[in-house]
């Protein structure tokens, strides 16, 4: 038996390493259990090497819509090698030496729970007070005729690949897939992406997916709406996939990007009885799973992103502190990183009419209105689009495709979170000329009006 802590947290992704950070700083005895890298998916193989990787060819990209730039050269062992550097070369040594040097005890192998209050890892068995999951996710694999067999790409090749492959088919039209598909397509390889849904990004707002269509289309990926992958076999030039109404698609590598499922087999959960949902563990607003235990980040399935575990991460710490902490989900931002990026926060028009609200919108394409766009580029790209509670007069929804999204959309999501009337909304004043700017003609542009 080793020794007794007064929290255990099992998974050191972003969320884990929240809570147990939070949890020492408030005097708590805290062991951290990690079966691979501390620091999880998003810094060795999802957010920040597939962000590192986009930025190249996105600089790239807008030199030759800037007046006066030529095209810079491109070099991907440059590239690879700060993407290499940016993922710590896949070893978490000095984080794991920090972690014990600060007071916690980081345990590596796979932890798995094996009664209330207990803990086992590497042959040891923790006693805990409290046990925190934070499992995260696994690529969630469809079942395609061939396809384990074959072989394939989830995230974690394609972002570590130290080769550009000629041609890439890319199964799934999700974040993941319209990242890497267009991050792949600038580096010259044939993309083919293949998509079930009739568009991409389905859960977010019709136009926005129409807006990113365009764009991946222009930089020569080929889309596959409404087409369903039915078989996929090895071949000598790599993968040929038949698509459900027979056509055959060939490409050197096969990346699968349809999603993700949280990560919940084998971790003990029935030794407190806990029941996982089909979606992941389910948390109350105090990420509470059960009887001195909480779950935070993916596996709670509440919502995918590295954002959201660690806002779970605060508020299971502070609630473990004994203070007053409830998860809310109305205001998260969601961002894809393609360009233009897109960024959305808040309810769409199908789930705030769903709810039975009563919705004033507006659509306004940024070109027609600010200035901004035209000193970023010669050839201005991007819309915003507003949804707007008539009767409680106040933002319920926002989209934006355009450049720098991801940074200003967070005005939405106060505004939101804030439930800030539209009236002071209206009555704020933006610096000239920037993206934000937008927000004012948005608003002005609300109809029926509000």
């Amino acid at each position: 038996m080793a020794g007794h802590y007064d929290a255990t947290v099992i998974g050191a992704g972003p969320a884990g390493e929240v809570a147990a950070s939070r949890l020492l700083a408030r005097g708590l005895r805290v062991a951290l259990v990690e079966r691979e890298l501390v620091g999880g998916e998003c810094a060795y193989w999802a957010c920040v090497p597939s962000k590192t990787l986009l930025r190249p060819p996105e600089v790239s990209a807008e030199a030759v819509r800037v007046a006066g730039i030529d095209r810079p050269a491109r070099h991907w062992a440059a590239v690879a090698a700060y993407r290499d550097f940016m993922i710590r070369n896949l070893d978490d040594t000095k984080e794991v030496e920090g972690y014990r040097d600060e007071g916690v005890d980081v345990y590596k192998g796979e932890g798995r729970i094996v009664g209330p209050g207990a803990v086992e890892v590497a042959g040891q068995t923790l006693s805990t007070e409290r046990i925190i999951v934070a499992t995260g996710s696994d690529p969630a694999i469809p079942p395609i005729e061939g396809l384990a067999e074959a072989g394939f790409w989830t995230n974690r090749q394609a972002t570590t690949l130290s080769e550009l492959p000629d041609s890439v088919i890319v199964l799934g039209g999700g974040p993941v897939g319209v990242e890497l598909g267009q991050f792949l397509a600038r580096f010259e390889a044939k993309v083919t992406l293949i998509q079930a849904e009739d568009r991409l990004l389905a859960r977010e707002e019709p136009a926005a997916t129409e807006l990113i269509a365009k764009a991946l289309q222009a930089d020569g990926v080929d889309l596959r709406l409404a087409a369903r992958a039915q078989s996929v076999a090895r071949v000598d030039a790599g993968y040929r996939v038949r698509l459900s109404g027979g056509e055959e698609i060939e490409g050197a590598e096969l990346l699968v990007a349809t999603g993700r499922r949280a990560r919940v087999k084998d971790i003990g959960l029935e030794s407190v009885g806990i029941e996982p949902q089909e979606r992941g563990i389910e948390v109350d607003e105090r990420c509470r799973a059960g009887e001195g235990v909480w779950a935070i980040g993916d596996v709670t399935g509440v919502m995918p992103f590295t954002h959201v575990g660690m806002y779970q991460g605060r508020i299971a710490a502070a609630d473990i502190a004994g203070e007053e902490a409830r998860a809310s989900y109305d205001a998260i931002p969601r961002v894809v990183f393609s360009d233009p990026e897109i960024a959305a926060v808040g309810l769409t028009a199908e789930r705030a009419q769903a709810q039975g609200i009563e919705l004033a919108s507006s659509r306004i394409e940024l070109r027609e209105v600010l200035a901004r766009p035209w000193t970023y580029e010669q050839d201005p790209r991007g819309e915003l689009g507003l949804l707007a509670d008539r009767e409680r007069q106040v933002l319920v929804g926002a989209w934006a495709v355009a450049p720098l999204a991801s940074e200003w959309i967070h005005q939405a999501a106060l505004a939101i979170k804030a439930q800030i009337p539209i009236a002071v909304l209206r009555d704020t004043v933006a610096q000239f000329p920037t993206f934000s700017e937008a927000y004012l003609k948005g608003l002005e542009a609300l109809h029926p009006s509000v």
